[in-house]
């Protein structure tokens, strides 16, 4: 299988790129940084220079079509403003989306968060929420076999391959590991389609988790 992956330079999704690398699988990296390729390449993924707050939809789906699923796991990242909470967690995902669409790449997983609907008074984070939220609410309604993962706080721990996974919410840390490992279990299992998981450390074996 080949997996065209959106944020191809971040955290989860290296780890992702290692993983289906591990078992035979091929992941396209879509990368906005040219000097980043080198990880991606390091990761056994291939790295494809997209921006997604400046492409349209139809490159992206050039890229995507033969794909047999698309991964989107891209962020504005910490440091970030309002408006790229806007530009890249609501509006690239939903450019990503309708890429797979126009390309016929049904399989599509998002990397959402924890905290949907709720606010802090945090203006930057709670744009953030609400940006997640709306690109969860823009996949629910198109044509894909979508799942959504809402992971907890992210950490760099090592990964225990030990989760709890649920429909309702959690509040909890979970290594990014643990998050790649889920997204790939995620791969080969129909049944999760257009179900939406929150995602923390736990006690269960990923492999049993769903």
């Amino acid at each position: 299988m080949r997996v065209v992956i959106a944020g191809g330079h971040g955290k989860i999704a290296l780890r992702v790129e290692r993983l289906l690398a591990a078992r035979g699988d091929s992941a396209t990296a879509l990368v906005r940084n040219p000097d980043h390729h080198a990880d991606v390449l390091d990761a056994g993924g291939v790295p494809v220079h997209c921006d997604l707050e400046a492409t349209d939809v139809a490159s992206v789906a050039d890229v995507m079509t033969g794909a047999g699923a698309a991964l989107f796991a891209a962020g504005a990242g910490p440091g970030s403003g309002v408006a790229r909470k806007d530009t890249v967690d609501r509006a690239a995902a939903a450019l990503f989306a309708e890429a797979a669409e126009r390309a016929g790449v049904r399989r599509f997983i998002q990397i959402s968060t924890t905290g949907i609907g709720r606010t802090t008074g945090d203006e930057v984070f709670d744009a953030y929420l609400a940006a997640k939220g709306a690109a969860e609410d823009d996949l629910r309604e198109r044509d894909l076999d979508w799942t959504i993962v809402r992971p907890g706080r992210l950490t760099d721990d090592e990964p225990t391959g030990l989760v709890e996974l649920s429909e309702k919410p959690l509040r909890g840390s979970v290594p990014r590991g643990d998050v790649a490992a889920v997204v790939v279990a995620l791969l080969d299992r129909p049944g999760t389609v257009r179900r939406t998981y929150e995602l923390i450390s736990g006690d269960t074996p990923i492999a049993d988790a769903f």
